[in-house]
């Protein structure tokens, strides 16, 4: 069973509260510059770890320190909660790491 897609108006008010979030189509993306590769990677494992138990998988492109997060909730063919829900989860790793972006 796929989640319901967020409307125009849900999706605007939502990305208003996240963090560097921008969106493209049916993706939102956020870029992350990490305070070394390391750290960068370990970013990237925190945000697997909360995406497993989700189940909810996002695209994760990595250029030395800089981490491009993208979301969609593909069987559902567009945006929707979860991809908010690990949107914010994101953006609390990232507040916690030493990354800013």
């Amino acid at each position: 069973m796929s989640t319901p897609l967020l409307t125009d108006a849900e999706l605007s008010d939502a990305l208003a509260g996240l963090t560097g979030w921008t969106r493209s189509g049916d993706t939102i993306t956020r870029t992350v510059q990490a305070g070394s590769f390391l750290d960068g990677i370990e970013l990237v494992r925190q945000v697997a770890e909360i995406a497993e138990t989700m189940n909810h998988h996002p695209d994760i492109d990595i250029r030395w320190r800089k981490l491009t997060f993208a979301l969609s909730t593909h069987d559902s063919g567009g945006l929707t909660g979860l991809d908010i829900s690990l949107a914010r989860e994101i953006d609390r790793l990232a507040a916690q790491s030493d990354s800013t972006g």
